[in-house]
């Protein structure tokens, strides 16, 4: 059972002492991967809703934190790392340029020898989407298109596209990925469309603040949309993470696994770097270590 570590530069981790030390410490002791989340801007009042809590709040302390573009983030964890699997979890796929986010996810792959999980989702803060002028509506057509064009950028020699978000002529985009035919393209995301986009499109699924129980219901949602799709729902790779701050132990990773999840991912975030690689080692003593048994 793999058990992954959410999240480096936010907060008191964009700190480049404190991400490098936990970067290193979290791949020592045995962790599968490493993620780190994605908004260009927070607003101190918004309407919108947090998905991921019953208020609809985001647990931060407050909106003025500092929160390292994720590319910058991963691609400095990877220069400290050599074997680690590094993850956006997840990158607002909408708020980018598709050709331009293209290169992004090319140049962290290569420079990380391949180890990249290209985590994505549409967003839920509407008022961020207003603050790079991106619409709002369809933001979930624009994040399905964009990444047809992403991966042509990848995987094709001399690609050109038209669509209705995003067109290009006939372009050369290099590098090309390290993995083939592109990194896995891992969904953020619990509503049924989100499910869907996972089955039709993606290769795995990022769950967050959700039980075991409700886990594997959105499982074998998934297998069954890919079945429905014409692909194979064995090759999804299923990662969920219970939340920052959440406690998770060995039985409840077993429940995880036992649900159809491959990869538990403890939700901290670290704050010191006089004690991060003892905090880390204490989190692997007590989960990662265990669970590479399950």
């Amino acid at each position: 059972m793999q058990i992954g570590f959410f999240a480096v530069g936010i907060g008191p981790s964009a700190n480049p002492e404190l991400l490098a030390l936990a970067a290193r410490a979290v791949e020592q002791c045995g962790f599968h991967s490493l993620w780190t989340g994605e908004h260009v801007v927070l607003v101190s009042q918004y309407a919108s809703k947090y998905p991921y809590t019953q208020d609809g709040k985001m647990p931060l302390p407050n909106t003025k934190v500092d929160f390292l573009d994720p590319f910058a983030t991963l691609t400095f964890a990877a220069a400290h790392t050599k074997s680690i699997r590094l993850g956006t979890g997840i990158c607002l796929v909408p708020e980018h340029n598709p050709v331009v986010l293209a290169k992004q996810v090319a140049s962290l792959d290569k420079l990380s020898g391949g180890r990249f999980d290209f985590g994505v989702g549409i967003g839920w803060l509407a008022e961020e989407f207003a603050a790079v002028g991106v619409p709002w509506e369809r933001r979930a057509d624009r994040t399905r298109e964009y990444l047809k064009a992403m991966t042509l950028l990848w995987t094709e020699e001399e690609p050109e596209f038209k669509g209705e978000f995003c067109s290009f002529p006939k372009v050369c985009s290099y590098p090309k990925p390290v993995q083939k035919p592109h990194p896995p393209i891992i969904f953020g995301g619990e509503s049924t469309p989100a499910l869907r986009r996972v089955g039709e499109v993606g290769n795995g699924w990022f769950g967050v603040n959700v039980t075991p129980e409700q886990a594997k219901a959105k499982i074998e949602r998934m297998r069954k949309y890919a079945q429905a799709a014409g692909r194979d729902p064995d090759k999804l790779h299923f990662s969920v993470s219970p939340g920052i701050g959440s406690s998770v132990g060995l039985d409840e990773v077993k429940r995880y696994r036992d649900a159809g999840v491959h990869q538990v991912v403890i939700g901290t975030i670290p704050r010191d770097p006089k004690t991060v690689q003892g905090d880390v080692e204490r989190l692997a003593d007590k989960i990662v270590a265990p669970a590479a048994q399950l």
